[in-house]
């Protein structure tokens, strides 16, 4: 898969997806419940690869990309079941970084 893929089109193929269940989307409550089992699984593989906490033998191969890509997924969930732009919050949420933030690192030397 070599396509490259907007924010706008993620949400548009995850509501492609869940459209096809009567089920729909699941409820905000249920939604962040998900959001937080998913990040403990990107927390533990993050461990298992850079902490001090080895998987077991009998442990299931995992990744954190995989972990990553659950996590986008659940947040396109959220964001699509509150009818949230998340493309339009994205910008809004840089234009907070790069205002309130814009001293608050130490830049690199510009070359």
């Amino acid at each position: 898969m070599n396509k490259e893929l907007t924010i706008k089109g993620m949400q548009r193929e995850v509501d492609q997806y869940i459209s096809q269940f009567k089920e729909g989307y699941f409820s905000p409550l249920s939604l962040m419940a998900r959001l937080t089992e998913e990040a403990g699984e990107l927390a533990r593989e993050v461990n298992h690869h850079y902490g001090e906490k080895p998987k077991r033998d009998d442990e299931e191969e995992n990744s954190i990309e995989m972990e990553l890509s659950d996590c986008m997924f659940i947040l396109t969930c959220f964001a699509n079941s509150l009818n949230i732009d998340l493309e339009e919050s994205f910008y809004k949420m840089m234009h907070k970084f790069n205002t309130r933030d814009a001293n608050r690192w130490t830049r690199k030397e510009q070359e």
